[in-house]
């Protein structure tokens, strides 16, 4: 029986549009996030006649779908379709497309088009959609216009297929797709006579063949002799958001005892979460790194890298005063070394490379130091929060990382958050699977890309400022769409926490106005006008209790009322102290 959907019956842009999702529902396409508009009408009807297979959500706002197809397909590991009209629509996408390409997601972005004799006229709502995201997609093009001739089906068929592989390889990221159409958008009669598809065209054979493209895989890599000849050498487990995280952190764990060098784990790594694995695991080297002399000791003469260089800047520092030898390990196209020291960048998975050999000759006191400083400086932090009993806002990260319930996904937002993350989340054995944009580290998107991470997953927390909240409350009109559950802990300082940080914190005026940007919001009024439940929490223990277990449905906001200019003065008091009196 002939299966070409009705619709694609009623005129070429339809039977365009339905070659289209046809072919990414073969490639595997589950979910589409779709922005109201009239120029994406072939595409936003064709996509709806894809459910239940393809998931097909309508977003009113670009920015906030963008960024909510960012999280989910980081949650996922596959491309999401982003579609919206033509004109500034496709502007909106932006900022997503640029951490989609610096953090390695793969979007597949469908702008539609005017047709090109209704350019460069003032036509309405148009504007240049040609390279509308200039370097940043991994790839890009704009489709012919709409034809129902066989031979340009098969042309449509093998851009689609392309793009979703490029989405993929070699490097995961954003994909562009500018698609004109020219009137009638609606699935009605065009006066195109589409009978021949009765006899010619043959569904199954048409798409037959199609399937989600997957890398081979690597052959094992064999452990270099250098390596195996240092003694003074270190591991960094970098940011990261392996699929496999499990899998990602027995690999570092397996090479980092081969070796007997320490891990030097970000708190954005998942290896933070999977302790038992590691027996050398550095959690506080921000703080080790602080005194001087243990910086000294410390220094190596090599290092691995895997991934993205970790947030601290103290470890950067250090890095680049000390000069050693290194080894990124990244599986991506791109120059990860900010640094730009004597590197070597080995374009494999971590999870590629053969550890075999346990017992290696060579004395293991260098990383025996490491440990006995972590053993110190962690025990004291550890007191320290322990004692806290006021709302500070360095405390919640350190709690967190002890209490959410086993794989809870979490997302962390820019600015301080990631930061306290990295100088205070205890290694813990819960297998949280921390989410981030640490791509261009900027503020837009949070909610959304907390909600697209959350969205038919496990249920959520999100981490964040009052801030990178307040810059997407848009993102809680995705509320209604949304199926789980987030729990959004919010530390609300009433401003810019990390400029207090920063030398323009001592010259007020202009800092209050122009840095701290205090936005005086009532957050229990705003979450009210998004039917959205608020709670202020008030104690340690409250928080502990909200957040396991977690609800499993719908999105809240725990609300910690914090002092920013305390908290400023509470980390630059503390943060050297830690280690100050530790010797090795």
């Amino acid at each position: 029986m002939f299966d070409l959907m009705p619709i694609a019956y009623k005129n070429v842009n339809q039977l365009w549009a339905y070659i289209l999702t046809e072919t990414l529902k073969r490639l595997g396409l589950t979910c589409a996030i779709i922005c109201p508009g009239s120029r994406s009408t072939p595409l936003a009807v064709a996509f709806a006649q894809q459910v239940p297979e393809i998931e097909a959500i309508s977003i009113l706002d670009e920015r906030s779908a963008a960024f909510f197809a960012l999280g989910q397909a980081q949650a996922t590991g596959r491309p999401v379709v982003l579609v919206c009209t033509s004109g500034t629509a496709g502007a909106n996408f932006y900022s997503a497309v640029i951490e989609a390409s610096y953090s390695r997601v793969p979007l597949l972005v469908l702008t539609t088009d005017r047709p090109p004799e209704l350019r460069d006229c003032h036509s309405g709502q148009t504007v240049d959609q040609l390279r509308l995201y200039g370097n940043y997609p991994n790839w890009q093009t704009e489709l012919a216009l709409p034809s129902a001739d066989l031979g340009m089906l098969a042309y449509l068929r093998q851009m689609v297929i392309h793009s979703w592989e490029r989405a993929q390889t070699p490097t995961k990221g954003p994909v562009h797709l500018n698609i004109p159409f020219r009137d009638p958008l609606a699935p009605v009669p065009d006066g195109t006579d589409l009978s021949y598809l009765q006899s010619q065209f043959q569904p199954e054979d048409f798409f037959a063949g199609i399937a989600n493209p997957f890398s081979m895989p690597h052959a094992p890599f064999p452990i270099p002799k250098e390596w195996k000849e240092c003694d003074r050498g270190i591991i960094i487990a970098g940011v990261a958001q392996p699929q496999q995280p499990e899998e990602y952190c027995r690999a570092i764990a397996q090479l980092s005892q081969t070796l007997k060098w320490p891990v030097l784990a970000e708190g954005l790594s998942p290896v933070r979460n999977y302790a038992e694995l590691n027996p050398y695991l550095i959690s506080t080297y921000d703080l080790i790194l602080r005194n001087q002399q243990l910086a000294k000791q410390l220094a190596p003469e090599m290092v691995i890298q895997v991934g993205e260089m970790p947030t601290s800047k103290e470890l950067r520092t250090w890095i680049d005063t000390t000069q050693p030898r290194r080894w990124i390990i990244d599986p991506s196209d791109q120059n990860l070394d900010p640094l730009h020291g004597r590197t070597t960048h080995l374009r494999i998975s971590v999870e590629d490379i053969k550890a075999e050999e346990r017992n290696l000759s060579f004395s293991s006191d260098y990383v025996h130091k490491w440990c006995d400083a972590e053993a110190k400086v962690r025990l004291a932090v550890d007191q320290t929060m322990g004692k806290i009993d006021e709302i500070i806002e360095s405390k919640a990260a350190w709690l967190i990382s002890q209490i959410l319930p086993p794989g809870t996904p979490l997302f962390i937002a820019n600015s301080m958050p990631v930061r306290d993350v990295e100088y205070f989340w205890k290694p813990n054995n819960l297998g949280v699977r921390s989410h981030f944009n640490r791509g261009a580290n900027g503020i837009d998107g949070t909610l959304s890309t907390a909600l697209g991470i959350a969205h038919r997953q496990q249920s959520s927390v999100m981490l964040t400022g009052d801030l990178a909240l307040l810059h997407d409350t848009n993102g809680f009109l995705i509320r209604n769409k949304f199926v789980g559950h987030l729990t959004i802990v919010l530390i609300n300082n009433n401003g810019g926490g990390i400029f207090e940080m920063l030398p323009i914190a001592k010259f007020d005026p202009p800092f209050e106005e122009f840095f701290g940007t205090p936005q005086d919001i009532d957050f229990a009024q705003l979450c009210a006008t998004y039917n959205v439940e608020h709670e202020l929490i008030t104690s340690w223990q409250q928080l502990q209790q909200r957040l396991n277990p977690l609800p499993t449905q719908g999105v809240r906001v725990l609300e910690l009322q914090t002092n920013r200019k305390a908290d400023a003065k509470w980390r630059q008091e503390n943060l050297r102290k830690f280690a100050t009196d530790i010797g090795i």
